[in-house]
Order: structure tokens, then sequence, then C-alpha cells
């Protein structure tokens, strides 16, 4: 929070204490100010007049005018001057300050002092926080549906550690179970057919190349001796070999993960005997068709679900209760898991199986990231992964680049669809919103570079009074509140179309104004305000895993 805000805060919880004793403590420990959508209707804005007109015989407006006569007259009348020019009521009841041009530059100072750390938070306290994502079954390559995944849950680690969250993010490997099992039976059958043999392929198997490739890395090193081999023996090859590509994809996507957690592993020890048992002490399992099934309508789900089926195999819930039960026991304040479309249904169930083992739901947050359309010339890329027809996160690695890739999976928000236009990632022009930002910071790079033995000058910042300046300032003063409100509402996207916003004022700025002028004093300001905006581009670029290019 800026020295400008601080003063403001201070100054509104100093009206209401005075003006409203008997109803302050229900408003004084969230008292904020908020950005307006629109510039014409200030800088910050507060609704604490609205709030408090609930419990006074007063209208919020006839509140809000009250709280300005204070400000205006009161004993510290003479700070808010420094900082504010103007206060306004807006609509129903805002409160809207207008800063002074100095109290503006004056915020240019503490960006440049803080650089790269302007931002920062310690609000996380070191409260240990877990991110769960992407978790692809190792039954084939990652697709883009994992990609998107990987890219908002590695930038929304990146913002949370910002802000002061000690983070751990963690891949749960489905290592077992019928899919496996399946992965298996499918890669002998193409083994079998490699070696000239007759083999039945498994009506629902998989296919794709990667099924052929599989089989013939099993034949170049086995040769016959793998004819008799189990079908576990195919699976086991096929998961190690397939997690090593998952592994490289990744890492060369910028991702990585502190703890890769097998539920193989998971299956071994025993923990899910033991919480199922648990569960169904405390009356919360019963017996039903020859399955046993948990009682999660008691907790708000739909239906009971099944937990043991009546082959005495369990079913995906049974372990994913076992390894949330770890989850809330390794003592994370805050659990966040990313899943797909295909799993909404599954929210209810696993929250309701949190609250049975009684632990608090709200400690858990899912975040379900919808599907993503490729497009390629404007028409749609067609993808059917039990076909073997899917896009691949290594295609788009190689097609698009890194970059690109991250940007253009986070340009939604993450519960929305994503239309990702290939031709338009990959192209050099403005029109491509990561080139559009990163040109951005090339752009500043070369501003420096061109400046030479001149430097910048903080002293004078009064001579940035065009409105393109001020504007840039405001926005940038602005920048902790968008990582706030990104790690509040778990939401990268939020960042990502800040500083889209951010380039285009810049872009227009550099084309409307010499940075660097015959004037020194006026240079030294302007190198200051870009040095200013490249510390912020650099940071949030680095938050969304997106590198800051100084040339291009």
């Amino acid at each position: 929070m800026s020295k400008v805000e601080q003063i403001i805060i201070q100054a509104l919880k100093k009206s209401v204490e005075t003006l409203y004793k008997d109803y302050a403590s229900q408003v004084l420990s969230d008292i904020y100010l908020e950005v307006p959508k629109e510039e014409d209707f200030g800088d910050f804005s507060t609704n604490v007049a609205m709030r408090l007109a609930k419990f006074l015989k007063k209208t919020p407006y006839e509140t809000a005018g009250a709280i300005i006569d204070f400000l205006q007259n009161s004993s510290f009348k003479s700070n808010l001057d420094k900082i504010v020019k103007d206060i306004k009521i807006e609509g129903p009841g805002f409160i809207n300050f207008y800063l002074s041009n100095k109290a503006i530059t004056d915020t240019l100072r503490e960006i440049l002092a803080q650089g790269d750390d302007f931002g920062r938070m310690t609000k996380g306290k070191g409260k240990k926080l877990q991110i769960e994502f992407v978790s692809a079954n190792p039954t084939g390559p990652l697709t883009v549906a994992h990609g998107r995944q990987a890219a908002i849950g590695d930038s929304l680690a990146n913002i949370l550690e910002f802000c002061g969250y000690k983070v751990v993010r963690e891949y749960y490997i489905n290592d077992e179970g019928l899919q496996m099992e399946l992965l298996g039976r499918s890669v002998k059958a193409r083994y079998m057919e490699l070696l000239g043999m007759d083999s039945e392929f498994p009506a629902d198997g998989y296919k794709g190349q990667y099924i052929y490739d599989i089989a013939k890395d099993i034949k170049d090193r086995y040769g016959t001796k793998a004819i008799g081999k189990s079908e576990t023996f195919f699976s086991n090859f096929s998961a190690r070999k397939i997690m090593v590509w998952i592994k490289k994809d990744l890492k060369d996507f910028g991702v990585r993960f502190d703890v890769w957690y097998s539920q193989k592993k998971l299956s071994k020890s025993g923990k899910i005997k033991k919480v199922l048992d648990s569960l169904k002490e405390k009356g919360f399992l019963y017996e039903k068709d020859g399955a046993i099934w948990f009682r999660s309508t008691m907790f708000g789900d739909d239906k009971d679900r099944v937990v043991v089926k009546n082959d005495n195999t369990y079913t995906y819930l049974a372990p994913d209760i076992a390894y949330h039960k770890e989850k809330f026991e390794n003592g994370y304040d805050k659990i966040i898991n990313i899943w797909g479309p295909d799993h909404h249904g599954y929210i209810n169930r696993i929250k309701a199986a949190c609250q049975a083992m009684g632990f608090d739901k709200d400690r858990l947050h899912i975040l379900i990231a919808q599907l993503v359309s490729l497009y390629r010339d404007k028409r749609p890329v067609r993808m059917s992964t039990r076909e073997g027809e899917f896009v691949t996160l290594r295609q788009i690695l190689d097609e698009v680049g890194k970059d690109a890739g991250r940007f253009f999976f986070l340009l939604r928000k993450t519960d929305s669809h994503l239309d990702f236009d290939l031709q338009l990632a990959k192209s050099r022009s403005m029109d491509n919103p990561v080139y559009y930002i990163q040109y951005a910071y090339a752009r500043i790079s070369s501003v420096i570079r061109f400046s030479k033995s001149l430097r910048p000058d903080n002293k004078n910042l009064e001579v940035l009074d065009k409105p393109q300046e001020l504007r840039i300032i405001k926005r940038l003063m602005q920048y902790p509140k968008v990582i706030d409100a990104a790690s509040i509402h778990l939401e990268p996207y939020i960042l990502l179309d800040y500083l889209h916003e951010l380039a285009g004022i810049f872009h227009s700025y550099y084309d409307s104004y010499r940075i660097v002028t015959d004037d020194r004093l006026l240079t030294g300001a302007r190198l200051s305000l870009v040095v200013a905006l490249k510390a912020v581009f650099f940071s949030g670029l680095t938050l969304l895993g997106v590198s800051a290019p100084e040339k291009m």
C-alpha cells in the first residue's frame, strides 16, 4: 500500500471513529480504497459511507457528505491537502478522491526505490499453501488442456509467493487403476504387432503414434523376451516413459513441482483403508447392492457416492479421500486444486468427504480450468484423445514457444472457455498481446540504452505534468492492488489484463513524446518514469512465467 493510500485510510478511520463511534467497530477493520473503473471518477474510491448507512437513520449520500465535511475541516486537513486536490460524492454514496500532481509524482519515487520488489506483499505471513495442478494420468503426453492448467497453476503459485505465502506445488500421479491397465494392454498389443504376431487391440484402447513409439522402445530393448511379460510390465514401463515426457515438457514450459505424489504408493501405504475405516466408525459409510457407499448427501452432495465397488475394488473417490486427508494433516492453511471441466461434478463429493473427516471445507479451493479450442488459419483444429488425434503441449511449445504458449493459455479467466489462435500467437505484430507487452519492455530498454550518459533523475519529477505521464504513474501505483486482487480471486488473468492495458498506455505515450530530449531536467524525469515502468513490466511478466526481452 502506498503512503498516499495510508494517509487517506487513516483519515477515513479517524472520521468514522469521531462521527460514528457507536458503529465504528462494524467497519474500521475493513476500510479500503478501490480504483474506480472510470478515470473521471477520481483516483481512489471508498464505500464506507454506504456500509455505515446500514446502521444509521441516514442515506449513504448524507453519511458520505458528513464524512467529507469532517475530512475537509479536521485537524489533519493539512495532510490531506498535500495529496488530495478534491473529494466528491459519486453515485449512491461513494466517496471519491482526486490526487494532486505532487502526490502522484511522489508515488513514483516509492516505485523507483522499491524497483522489482514494488508490489511485493507480506500478507501471506509465511502461511503454508499447496497448489495441486496438471496431475494428468501417465497414459499419454500432456495435451493443450493440461498446458492451460500448467500455465494457470504455476503463475498463480508465483503470485501467491510474491504475496508472502509459502507455496508447495504438487503433481498427483494417478499411476494405477483401469486406465493404467488399458495403457498396458494397448502397448502390449502394438508390441506384438511389431513382432508380426497376432494380437487383439482393446476396443477402448489408447491410440496414437506414441503407443507405437513405446512399443518400439520395448521391442528394441527386449526383442522377443517381453512376449511372456504381464500387462503390468507393459503399463509400468509405459508410465515411466510417459512421466519422463511429462516432466520434460513441464520443465521446458517453465513449470516446476516440489512434490510428485504417487497414487500407487498411497495405496500400498494402507492409508485408503484406514480413512474408510474411520468414516465407517463415524457412521458415514453403509452397504448397498454389494458395494460400500459414502453418505455424501449429509454434507450437501446431491447423492451418495460409492467408494468400494461390489468387486471389492476402490472407486476414484476412495484414494482421493485419503489423499485430501493427508493434505489437511500436512497443515496447509489453504489448499488449491486446479481441475479440468470434466471434474466439475466432483467438487461437492470431495468437499463432503473433507467435512466428514472433520476438516474445514473452506480451506479447500477448487478451480475449474475450462477447455481450450485451437485455431489455425481461422479453422478449428480437431482433437480427440481417444482416437489419438490430439495436440500436445510439446507441439504448442515447438510451434509458438514457451512465452506465447503460457501467455495465450492465460488470455481468459480460468472458468472461461479459451480460443487459442496459433497463427496470432507466433506472429510478430502488435495484434499479438504477448508481443505487444514484450515490445513495450524492449522499447523501454532501448530508450535507456539510447540515453547513454544521461541518467534517471527523481529530484524534479514535478515536470512530469502531461496527462499521459500522470496516467502512467497512477496505473503503476495500482500494481499492488492488481497483485492483491489476483491472489484473492486466484486469477492470473487479472495481472495479464493489467499488463496489456499498461503496455497500451506506454505505447501511446512513446508515440506522442520524446523521452530523451535536449532538456536534461525533463529527460531525467522521463527516464525515471520508464525505469519504473520497466520494473513493473519485468515483475509482472516474471510472475506469469514470460520472459522480458531487452531487444526484439
